[in-house]
């Protein structure tokens, strides 16, 4: 067989396995096409997860009430970490643009974009020093930013003067997010007792999320920070079960659950409407964008629940320096 005949067999291969995966493991939904922008959004976790992929799924579903006449809209969630290059395949052949959310796609959202150069790709929440390529920008959320906000939160609200955190995957903007949490907390208390951060290895796992919790509870920590998504629920039913407390986030929850001392909010859904948008005005452009508190695409609130004064002017103060750009996060 010839070389171009078996490279052709591969490719179509390839992409009817893809095909087969958004079918087989996550949900799709498109619109009526009609010279259209056709939107391709790749969530590797679940769109329930209360964290980084729902508020991501919020912003998609804003899209599709304000823009629908104007974009074709495609989706897919929960694809194994084994399986995300083929999706993004199947999304580069039939989109303009395709917005992958997660560090965790770098690798395979780098192998697929140079092969489709016609098509915009677009990373949330890649590596914050991640060189884009000719048709791939890269929109950080400077999830730093608002741990640095629930670090000093947590450190003015922890009982024992203790605070840690707790980080879903370890990818480097998990670990800078754990660095600006010691410096928040260090920053309004600089003798805070901040423990060593840990990594579950799973965003979406409450039974080790618990065991974690329970651990840092146990060490002393009075509050924690985090970023797991569905592990939440394992650090809450932690916080609950001993007395202590947390920051939840990206997405404001309930403040009449008393363990909450408030919540960060990461609003992911403004950066996929960002990226959009700036493809239909064309000003989309392969390059880093920022967003958050220093930034004047912002993205970046905390939601206060604690009642305590102290706690209220640590958030305050911890707000201006970083907006300032008096001190950096990490």
């Amino acid at each position: 067989m010839h070389k171009s005949t078996r490279r052709a067999i591969a490719v179509s291969s390839a992409l009817l396995a893809a095909s087969a995966l958004l079918s087989a493991c996550g949900s799709t939904e498109t619109s009526a096409a009609g010279g259209k922008l056709k939107v391709g959004v790749f969530f590797p976790g679940s769109l329930s997860d209360t964290g980084f992929m729902q508020s991501g799924y919020l912003g998609y579903q804003r899209i599709a009430d304000k823009l629908g006449d104007k974009v074709e809209l495609s989706k897919v969630e929960q694809v194994p970490a084994s399986d995300y290059q083929q999706a993004l395949v199947r999304f580069a052949s039939a989109n303009d643009l395709v917005i992958s959310l997660g560090g965790q796609t770098d690798a395979d959202v780098r192998k697929v974009a140079p092969q489709f150069p016609n098509v915009k790709f677009v990373e949330i929440g890649g590596p914050a020093d991640a060189k884009p390529l000719a048709n791939l920008a890269y929109y950080d959320p400077q999830q730093a930013e608002a741990e640095f906000l629930s670090g000093a939160v947590s450190a003015a609200g922890s009982k024992s003067g203790a605070v840690a955190f707790i980080g879903g995957v370890e990818l480097p903007a998990i670990v800078n997010a754990a660095k600006a949490f010691g410096n928040g907390a260090r920053f309004v208390k600089p003798d805070a007792n901040v423990l060593t951060p840990q990594y579950l290895g799973d965003f979406n796992d409450p039974a080790k999320a618990k065991q974690a919790a329970l651990a840092d509870y146990g060490a002393g920590a009075g509050a924690l920070g985090q970023i797991v998504n569905l592990g939440k629920a394992g650090i809450e039913q932690a916080a609950t079960q001993v007395g202590a407390a947390l920051v939840g986030g990206p997405i404001p929850g309930d403040c009449t659950n008393p363990v909450y001392l408030g919540y960060v909010h990461t609003d992911i859904g403004a950066e996929v409407e960002f990226a959009v948008n700036a493809a239909l005005d064309k000003s989309w452009k392969a390059e880093n964008v920022r967003f958050g508190l220093t930034s004047p695409n912002h993205g970046t609130d905390f939601v206060l629940c604690s009642k305590d004064a102290g706690v209220a002017d640590a958030l305050a103060k911890a707000k201006t320096a970083l907006s300032t750009g008096a001190i950096k996060p990490y």
